[in-house]
C-alpha cells in the first residue's frame, strides 16, 4: 500500500484561495447585495476561475453559509460566557455581556449587514437565520441560566433569554449604531442599563 501524499504547501495554497474567495464574496455582497452578485463576479474579484470558486468554497449559497459560520467562530462566545460565570452580581454579569456582544457585533458588522440584506433573497432564509442566531441565542440562555442559579433574576430563564436577545442581539446593536448613529460606546452603556433594569429583582 502506498501512503497518501500530503503537501503542506498545497494545503496552505488551498486555504489561502478559499480565504480570498470568501473575502471577495463579503466585499461584493456588502456593496451590491447578495441577490445581485454572481459566482463569476466573486471569481473575478478573488482572481480565480469560476470553477475554482465552486471547488474551493461551493455555490453562492454555500459561500454565504461559510461566511456566517466563520463569523460565529470568530465571535468566541464561549470565552464571553466563561467570563460571565466568574461574575458575582447581575450588574457585573450584564456589563460583561454588553462588552462581549458589542465586540462581536462591532468586529463582524460587515457580515451582519450582509446577513440582513441576504435573508429576504436567500434560497433558504429561515435556515440561514437559524444558523446565524442559534448559537448566539444559546449563549445568551447560558448566561440567563447562570444568573438564575445565583438567584439574580426577577424573571424565569426563558423570559431572561428573550430580554438578553432583545438588548444584545443583532437588531439592538444595528438599530442604535447603524440606523440611529450612536457610537458603540454609547450603545454598549445604554443597552447594559436597560438589561440590568429589566432583569433586576
Amino acid at each position: 500500500m502506498t501512503r497518501p501524499y500530503h503537501s503542506p504547501r498545497r494545503a496552505q495554497d488551498a486555504a489561502d484561495t478559499r480565504r480570498d474567495i470568501l473575502r471577495a464574496a463579503v466585499e461584493l455582497f456588502s456593496v451590491n447585495g447578495y441577490a445581485r452578485v454572481t459566482v463569476a463576479e466573486i471569481a473575478k474579484r478573488a482572481g480565480v476561475a469560476p470553477q475554482t470558486v465552486y471547488t474551493s468554497a461551493g455555490s453562492k449559497s454555500e459561500i454565504l453559509h461559510k461566511v456566517v459560520s466563520e463569523s460565529i467562530e470568530r465571535s468566541d462566545a464561549a470565552s464571553v460566557t466563561e467570563a460571565i460565570r466568574r461574575t458575582e452580581d447581575l450588574a457585573e454579569a450584564v456589563t460583561a455581556l454588553a462588552r462581549g456582544t458589542r465586540m462581536g457585533n462591532e468586529g463582524e458588522q460587515q457580515v451582519v449587514e450582509v446577513l440582513f440584506a441576504a435573508i429576504p433573497a436567500h434560497e433558504d432564509g429561515a435556515a440561514l437565520w437559524e444558523l446565524s442566531t442559534g448559537a448566539y441565542r444559546r449563549a445568551l440562555r447560558e448566561v440567563a441560566e447562570h444568573l438564575r442559579s445565583r438567584g439574580l433574576l426577577a424573571v424565569d430563564v426563558e423570559r431572561a433569554t428573550d430580554v438578553l436577545w432583545f438588548c444584545f442581539g443583532f437588531g439592538a446593536w444595528r438599530t442604535l449604531v447603524k440606523e440611529c448613529g450612536w457610537s458603540w460606546d454609547d450603545a454598549e452603556e445604554w443597552l447594559a442599563r436597560q438589561a440590568i433594569a429589566a432583569l433586576t429583582p
